[in-house]
């Protein structure tokens, strides 16, 4: 027996406060170190690897799904015995940091250039390291339990000493190579990108239809392209070799219009017949086809623009001119002197920026790349042996595809913020790579080396991120136990950036995969199915979602909101569900704490010889929870676990328990057995609660201990609820499931027939089976209480009473005698004023169904959207027609 002394709980009703609340939680768990992962042998380690926020974000919902996710996983492991080490840091984003800082220097009349290197650089890194810590603050609002002692940083100084390693390491395999190849070129950005950094926009463009003149002939042959300004870097024209149309020309000479320069015309199997006349322009300095094709047939490679996507000297009169203004007067000039033979729209899909999202240029360039196929090899056998798994799978067949088609990844880029490149050049033409300025070089013994000026890709750094964040390349207890990580929880746009390429880091400097499973999530997108976006206005901030609702709100909301494997659509009422649900758990909490009285007893144990059908339903109940929230997270479907726990809590727990074993009366006690059995399952929701909502969840737990002094002093460690069937009982959860469908039919006949809630009314049942009635009968005391009857009537021949309104349910047929309940002519003409307003909604979207142009134009989404609309207004429209053709009938 507890004989702690009871703290008496205020009975007027008390509002849960999130904000209060979660401040003071956050500083205790911190202060306490609760989160922090130690190397304990007696344990089974789990860890998790944070996916660093870039430090030029700001937190939006994506940050806020992927990080609640990682939270709920790894709080459920720490709350089932596991070491658990969620190891927490940010990005020093390249690109996109720089980009920040030359836009400031603009403002201010400035640029990089003429600060200089070193001043850029302190610039770059105090703001760098200013944002890392605001959105890792954030984070912790959200109620991230990261061990934040141990937060890194991509250009901290051991993580920037892994990263040299691994250059040195894949240089000296032959592994990392310097070419003078095609590369993605930003000339907003002013440097080159890898493919997988550039985003593919549909647009609308158009084919440019140029005559190309025939040496020593007056005939001519037309060539169609999408980008006309690079004719001026032409050094061939080409055919397929089986087009006999043309076979006639190979071999021959063509001339530029404009710059008058001879073009060979060529054969190459790469040509397609049937796009444009099936004669092509061959560009090898501006086109990655085309620049093998010129290393096929030893073009010469012409490059006619400079980094800032102005044109160079090879462009003749065209030089200086921006690309897009060079192509207007380019087109001007063909117009003029006959050489543009028409002009037709195309679609086609535009290469831009994933940082600035202006439109790329293919670019001759000379450039730092890494050999893929080689280390491609034992990460794609890793998926195919099981080794790694994707949730949902079908993305292991999008992984598989890249992996088995890579290309070499360009990791050379021209900016100053990030690891410049470990290679140096000495005057006498050799080339160092070390991890520091070589004194004098080994080849002449001069000391006149200067370092190559570019940066690494970000992603270089970050594809590390699983190992250099515990220590590598140093020995470091905290790599030997937690590391392979556990589960990487990400989106699908980095799959190739990122994840990828961190199986492959992974196998080749520690010789073992980073992790085994891969959750992808959702992309957050707006009510109207639109993906949430600065630039649109359409997101909304998470800290405004927290100030107003609370962060289990807001994580609660967003895992219910994001089927599993899907883009959930949100808008700012989204968050009013986990609002409501924390505020229903507080409350439930709350009353059965109001009535425990000077009762005590062991919150941990149930006196099973003194349980009622409602008790052993409710611990049944439980119990099938508890199984079928850990197969959900043990599936990755946090989604199916948080409706779950939602619906037995809401429904089950505070619904149908909580109200049936409410006394008659306000100042009667409870049952005791029930009120021990309400506390015991409390518990155990608040366990199965606290990864999904740690705040609300953690202090009912604090508020229980001033009841019951074996109670947990903080959720953190759990313990997680045991699996277990001792009261799991297939038949007693049937025989209730007949109790509830009678309560329900009788609610939906109220509410449908618009019974004041004060009223009680006459139950009649007709039922088929001789068991069902029996059941009713013994357990009749449950209606009167939930579906508020005064007198109930069951037998096999009832006949339907007059004036009332009838459901039909498995096994039996009730009736709701109205007569008294409601005016009759006024609900007559509620109905049909209801239904004439859903019959006019009802023709409006049909008629927008029916219509061509929508349906061609709109948004799948949209349409499906307006399709289930149509759907939930027919069915709606049905209801009422029935209830008003009973009330008609009277």
């Amino acid at each position: 027996m507890n004989t702690k002394t009871k703290k008496r709980v205020n009975s007027k009703a008390e509002p849960y406060d999130p904000k209060a609340v979660e401040s003071r939680l956050l500083g205790s768990w911190l202060e306490a170190g609760y989160f922090k992962g130690e190397i304990n042998k007696d344990k089974e380690p789990y860890s998790i690897v944070i996916p660093p926020p870039n430090v030029t974000d700001i937190l939006h919902l994506g940050h806020a799904l992927n990080n609640t996710i990682q939270d709920i996983l790894i709080r459920q492991k720490r709350m089932s015995g596991f070491e658990a080490e969620w190891l927490p840091g940010a990005d020093h984003a390249g690109i996109a940091t720089q980009v920040v800082v030359e836009k400031q220097l603009k403002k201010e009349g400035t640029t990089r250039r003429e600060l200089g290197r070193e001043k850029f650089l302190e610039r770059t890194r105090i703001l760098a390291y200013k944002n890392k810590d605001y959105i890792l603050d954030q984070l912790k609002k959200i109620g991230c339990s990261c061990d934040w002692e141990r937060t890194r940083f991509t250009i901290d100084e051991s993580l920037s000493r892994a990263v040299l390693k691994v250059f040195i390491h894949l240089y000296e395999k032959g592994l990392i190579y310097r070419g003078h190849r095609i590369v993605n070129w930003c000339p907003s950005c002013q440097t080159s990108l890898s493919d997988d950094e550039v985003e593919h926009e549909e647009k609308q463009g158009s084919l440019w239809y140029i005559k190309y003149k025939l040496k020593g002939s007056d005939q001519f042959l037309t060539v169609a392209t999408t980008r006309p300004e690079t004719m001026l870097g032409d050094t061939a024209l080409a055919v397929n070799p089986k087009d006999t149309k043309y076979k006639r020309y190979v071999g021959k000479t063509a001339i530029l219009p404009i710059l008058e320069r001879e073009l060979p015309i060529i054969a190459d199997s790469y040509v397609d017949p049937e796009f444009g006349t099936g004669v092509v322009k061959i560009t090898p300095a501006h086109d990655p086809n085309d620049f093998e094709i010129g290393k096929r047939h030893d073009l010469e490679e012409v490059n006619i623009l400079n980094n800032d996507g102005t044109l160079n000297a090879n462009a003749g009169k065209f030089k200086g001119l921006d690309r897009y203004d060079a192509r207007k007067q380019l087109v001007k000039e063909l117009e003029k002197k006959g050489y543009l033979e028409k002009i037709d729209k195309y679609d086609l899909a535009v290469g831009t920026c994933y940082r600035c999202h202006q439109e790329i240029e293919p670019y001759l360039s000379d450039q730092w790349f890494v050999r893929m196929a080689p280390l491609a090899k034992p990460a794609t056998e890793a998926l195919k042996k099981g080794d790694l798994r994707f949730h949902p799978d079908y993305w292991s067949k999008t992984y598989l595809h890249w992996m088995e088609n890579i290309k070499d990844w360009c990791i050379s880029r021209q900016l100053w913020w990030g690891h410049r490149i470990p290679v140096y050049y000495c005057e006498c033409g050799e080339t160092i790579v070390a991890e520091k300025n070589p004194e004098k070089c080994p080849k002449c013994g001069g000391a006149d080396i200067t370092q190559d000026e570019d940066v690494l890709d970000t992603w270089f750094s970050s594809w590390l991120w699983p190992f250099s964040t515990m220590g590598w390349p140093e020995k470091d207890p905290l790599l030997d136990y937690f590391y392979p990580t556990r589960v990487l929880v990400t989106a699908s746009e980095i799959i190739f950036l990122w994840v990828a390429r961190m199986v492959m880091a992974g196998y080749e400097f520690v010789g073992k995969i980073p992790f085994n499973d891969v959750y992808i999530h959702g992309t957050v997108r707006d009510a109207n199915g639109i993906k949430m976006s600065k630039s649109l206005g359409n997101g909304i901030d998470p800290l405004e979602i927290i100030d107003q609702h609370g962060a289990d709100a807001l994580r609660i909301s967003l895992v219910l909101a994001t089927p599993d494997g899907q883009d959930p659509w949100m808008s700012k009422n989204t968050f009013e569900v986990g609002r409501n649900f924390v505020n229903k758990l507080y409350q439930a909490a709350r009353f059965v704490m109001l009535r425990i009285g000077d009762t005590r007893f062991d919150i941990n144990t149930i006196p099973e010889n003194d349980l009622i059908l409602v008790d052993k339903w409710i611990l049944s109940r439980l119990e099938r929870t508890i199984e079928a929230t850990n197969r959900s997270i043990e599936e990755f479907k946090l989604s199916a676990a948080a409706k779950n726990l939602y619906s037995f809590t809401w429904n089950d727990f505070c619904s149908w328990y909580i109200e049936l074993i409410k006394p008659d009366k306000p100042d009667q006690p409870i049952r005791e057995t029930s009120l021990n059995v309400a506390f015991y399952v409390l518990d155990k929701i608040l366990k199965l609660l606290h990864p999904f909502i740690p705040f609300v969840t953690e202090e009912i737990n604090l508020k229980l201990r001033e009841y019951f002094s074996a109670k947990e002093d903080t959720l953190t460690f759990g313990p997680w609820p045991e699996q277990t069937s001792k009261f799991k009982d297939d038949s007693l959860e049937a025989s209730f499931e007949t109790i509830q469908s009678v309560v329900n039919a009788v609610r939906s006949i109220r509410a449908e027939m618009n019974v004041p809630p004060g009223k009680r009314s006459d139950l009649h049942v007709r039922v088929t089976d001789e068991a069902m009635g029996k059941l009713l009968e013994k357990y009749q005391d449950y209606f009167r209480s939930l579906a508020k009857i005064n007198n109930l009537i069951i037998g096999s021949d009832i006949k339907k009473p007059g004036l009332s309104a009838s459901a039909v349910i498995s096994g039996a047929e009730i009736f709701v005698p109205l007569e008294g309940l409601i005016n009759i002519d006024d609900e007559k003409k509620r109905l049909e004023k209801e239904l004439a307003n859903l019959k006019a909604q009802l023709e409006r979207i049909s008629k927008k169904l029916a219509n061509p142009d929508f349906l061609k134009n709109a948004p799948t989404d949209i349409i499906n959207r307006e399709k289930n609309k149509k759907a939930d207004i027919e069915e709606r429209v049905e209801k009422l027609n029935t209830n008003l053709e009973q009330l008609l009938g009277w």
